[in-house]
């Protein structure tokens, strides 16, 4: 029964490393979805932006400022990185409700160069840690609009959504601003917003070389 046992034990652990190591390498096709890339910001520490280009990522998303604690110290950095190696490259504002639009926008506009080859910023709606407001749909809405048309007007382009299904879910971003979605949902293509999607974040648990941990790796549908 011991022997059983242990024999049972043993399989489990290989099927769980095996299915860690698949979701480590797993992206989406290439004949689905021949546009992929990487979402960065400081919490991936350095990256080798050369490597990465050479690994697939044909874009890059760079945050710029952070829900919590305002600029991402090494937007700067990135930003220069993706360039060089010849990536495209856009930059990213992380959201809050604890913050005031117009403090954020001014986060992001004096941090993010105006640069005609960029990609359209996107604007990051998730609950942030540290962050118990949640206010009105009304109220976020008009915050929300107040943000997109001063990051847009330093952009000279469009924003994105990147709507988390939580905050879709209390918010209907889809129906209450008409932007493109960007949405979210691990190895499987989301359906949670009431329109279609352009982008979606297929994992953020790829392991892929030049980045020291797992990525956001994102897709852009035909």
């Amino acid at each position: 029964m011991l022997v059983r046992i242990g024999a049972g034990l043993a399989l489990i652990a290989m099927l769980a490393l095996a299915l860690w190591l698949y979701a480590r390498a797993w992206a989406p096709g290439r004949d689905e979805y021949p546009v992929q890339g990487v979402t960065i910001g400081s919490t991936d520490g350095p990256v080798d932006w050369g490597t990465l280009a050479a690994q697939g990522a044909d874009f890059a998303y760079i945050r710029a400022v952070r829900a919590q604690d305002g600029r991402d110290p090494a937007f700067a950095t990135n930003w220069r990185g993706a360039r060089a190696a010849g990536m495209r490259y856009g930059a990213m504002i992380e959201y809050s409700a604890c913050r005031s639009p117009i403090d954020q926008a001014t986060g992001f506009m004096t941090t993010v160069p105006r640069d005609n080859a960029a990609l359209p910023p996107v604007i990051r709606l998730a609950f942030a840690p540290g962050c118990a407001e949640r206010p009105g749909r009304d109220l976020l809405l008009s915050n929300l609009n107040t943000l997109i048309n001063l990051v847009e007007g330093q952009a000279g382009k469009p924003a994105l959504l990147n709507v988390t299904e939580d905050f879709d879910d209390a918010y209907d971003i889809g129906s209450g601003i008409n932007r493109t979605l960007w949405l979210d949902g691990n190895f499987f293509p989301p359906d949670y917003a009431s329109r279609p999607w352009v982008m979606w974040t297929a994992t953020d648990l790829r392991h892929i070389d030049g980045v020291d941990g797992p990525v956001r790796w994102n897709v852009v549908a035909r």
